[in-house]
């Protein structure tokens, strides 16, 4: 039986003969909370930069310095047995595979949008083309352990972005959303990410408690990820998504609490579809914010948060 994608992102970290850069160090901003109880049904939460911190505060797809990037293709291209399907070029096996992941990403950055504003890249497709060209010289995976071509672009998709970022969840974030679960409050994810964010937020939130399962927080229905949306904030599409999963579960816009760390991109969009907006400001590294931003009455939050679980002083 092949292994889900939630098993394999457990599984690889537990192996002893993978290094993985660490979760970056929370770096707090001088901020005073500023919390108002109201009549909050329904959550829903960024995920990179307000739940889970990586470096920079969003996924990259390459990293800064080139170094850590060639190491990470690298390591993709020993882990998942590569090298004898690829071009024998000059230069390190690295510097090839970056050039097809490179063209990948060009190609479906320029056509993947189909006239979204905002269009987001599934990194599983730079995978999956990638995959193909080298079947083309005969490459083979082990389909027993990794199941389905689209199951596997997708745990290599995962080993890549995890061998360039280290990430790990914020303080509290265990315990705000297991209250607000006890509590009886809806739950959901409104996010940039991609297809293996839900399996690397359930992970860096059982590091703060083991038995933690995000599905039996946030079903899987109630998980809006720019990435299956082909859209990705400040798009309109992830937030009207939000709002009719919201009246689904019978609840109006003005009852939705949306929390994020980017003003323009989390608090601005929801404020204009009618939700309750708390910003975080929990680390310098993902808050994006000005103090003329604060100003604006069509940026400014309904609440300040420094701490995960003050989340909880907001729900009446």
């Amino acid at each position: 039986m092949p292994l889900t994608l939630e098993q394999y992102v457990e599984k690889i970290h537990d192996r002893p003969d993978l290094p993985w850069p660490p979760a970056p160090k929370v770096d707090a901003p001088k901020a005073k909370p500023s919390l108002t109880a109201m009549p909050v049904k329904c959550v829903f939460w960024t995920v990179y930069g307000t739940l889970v911190s990586v470096p920079t505060g969003d996924i990259q797809f390459e990293h800064e310095k080139d170094f850590i990037t060639a190491a990470a293709l690298e390591k993709v291209i020993k882990e998942f047995k590569m090298w004898n399907s690829m071009s024998r070029k000059p230069g390190a096996p690295s510097e090839y595979m970056r050039e097809l992941f490179n063209k990948a990403f060009s190609t479906l950055r320029l056509t993947g949008g189909g006239g979204e504003k905002f269009p987001e890249v599934q990194t599983e497709r730079i995978w999956d083309d990638i995959v193909k060209k080298l079947q083309q010289k005969e490459y083979t995976f082990d389909a027993m352990q990794y199941g389905t071509l689209a199951e596997y672009v997708k745990k290599i998709a995962y080993f890549y972005h995890a061998s360039i970022q280290g990430a790990g969840a914020y303080p509290g974030a265990a315990d705000a959303l297991t209250q607000l679960a006890a509590r009886g409050v809806a739950q959901g994810l409104l996010a940039d990410g991609q297809c293996f964010t839900a399996a690397q937020l359930e992970r860096c939130v059982r590091q703060q408690n083991p038995d933690f399962e995000l599905r039996a927080v946030i079903p899987a229905a109630m998980q809006i990820v720019s990435s299956d949306r082909k859209a990705r904030k400040p798009s309109d599409t992830l937030f009207k998504a939000a709002a009719e999963l919201a009246a689904g579960r019978g609840f109006v816009p003005a009852q939705v609490l949306h929390v994020g760390s980017n003003l323009e991109r989390d608090i601005g969009p929801a404020k204009r579809h009618g939700f309750r907006t708390a910003l975080f400001a929990g680390d310098k590294a993902s808050l994006t914010a000005t103090g003329e931003q604060l100003k604006d009455p069509a940026l400014r939050p309904d609440a300040l948060v420094t701490e995960l679980p003050q989340v909880l002083e907001l729900v009446e």
